[in-house]
């Protein structure tokens, strides 16, 4: 299998997991008022069809950097015929975590939007993740890494506040022309979700978006571990048999909205269902980078807690598209603006210093 032979090249794997992961969004947004519950069948899929393709390529090819590694360099197929049946269930189990998670997530994106949803969804589940995989193994300047950390969490505290101070606003500004129409014997002062929803949405999928790194590490430890690859096409198939089983409960107790029939499902536009499987597709080929720069050789080994924090670096690429694209704060007040600001400089900074981290070991 292929594996980084440089400290530069699993970087640069690192940064590619923030960019996937950071976009893969955008196809959600772009599919229109198409349910993120009926985007998420095609999302699976496009992920199942990507981490089989990367296990049988990539997986399945000799390299320089496979060959200097301390782990021993399975193929994808004899990798899964030696591998202990428990590592293969620890990554299913994080494929089973992490899809509940991502569908929260999803969930939280079309309440809240982008830039609401993954500084605080993903920001938590980075302080989670970088904390357990440091414990798994460490690697890095521990107060690079926790400073980092911390810098992070104010960065989601600042989005909160903009978020809901934004939320505030807009419905102060519309209160004076929209009436208020209440059903029948609704109790007065009845009114739409507030922001609070989204946040809440954001906070439960960024807690088990958190939990389910440590899972994947946990079925590489070991003689009879799995590589990257292998973790995650096994990562794959828990997501797979996962999404039936959830989606079951986001269709009939929707987050927003009416439930919703699987038969409308077979009522969407061709553009929708291939954007749902584009979304998989890109996000999967941020995992495959992710899973194989965190198991590169110890001499240029960026550590797993490293590679996770640097893949929610995705926090700062998605929110400046929900800011600079999808225009998600357009109008906002000038203290809203300087939270979002402080957000972004706050994320920059802290995870500057998890990068560095691994450079002062």
């Amino acid at each position: 299998m292929m594996l980084p032979a440089t400290y530069a090249t699993a970087l640069m794997l690192a940064i590619l997991t923030m960019l996937c992961w950071g976009s893969w969004a955008n196809t959600l947004k772009l599919a229109g008022k198409w349910r993120f519950e009926l985007y998420y069948f095609d999302y699976t899929f496009g992920l199942m069809i990507a981490v089989t393709v990367a296990a049988f390529t990539f997986g399945s090819w000799e390299s320089e950097g496979a060959m200097a590694s301390d782990i021993v360099a399975f193929s994808f197929l004899d990798n899964m015929m030696v591998a202990s049946k428990t590592q293969m269930a620890y990554a299913m189990a994080g494929g089973a975590v992490f899809n509940l998670a991502n569908l929260l997530l999803v969930a939280a994106i079309a309440v809240a939007g982008l830039s609401v949803a993954f500084p605080v969804g993903i920001g938590l589940a980075l302080i989670v993740g970088v904390v357990l995989n440091t414990l798994i193994k460490p690697a890095g300047h521990p107060g690079f890494l926790f400073g980092g950390v911390f810098l992070v969490l104010l960065a989601m505290i600042a989005s909160a506040m903009a978020h809901s101070l934004h939320t505030a606003n807009k419905a102060r500004l519309a209160a004076p022309e929209t009436p208020v129409v209440r059903r029948p014997g609704a109790p007065p002062g009845a009114r739409r979700p507030s922001a609070l929803k989204g946040i809440l949405l954001s906070l439960a999928a960024g807690t088990l978006m958190g939990l389910f790194y440590p899972l994947v590490e946990m079925s590489k430890l070991g003689e009879i571990g799995l590589g990257p690859y292998a973790a995650a096409f096994m990562f794959g198939l828990g997501v797979l048999v996962t999404t039936p089983v959830y989606n079951v409960f986001f269709m009939n107790l929707p987050v927003e909205g009416d439930a919703v029939p699987f038969r409308a499902y077979f009522k969407g536009t061709l553009s929708q269902h291939l954007l749902g499987i584009a979304g998989g597709v890109i996000w999967a080929i941020g995992a495959v980078s992710n899973f194989v720069a965190a198991s590169a050789p110890a001499s240029v080994n960026i550590g797993p807690g490293v590679s996770y924090a640097l893949g929610q670096g995705a926090t700062l690429v998605s929110t400046l598209w929900g800011l600079l694209v999808w225009k998600e704060f357009e109008g906002a007040s000038p203290k809203v603006r300087m939270r979002v600001a402080a957000m972004l400089i706050l994320f920059v900074v802290g995870l500057a210093l998890v990068s560095l981290a691994p450079l002062y070991r």
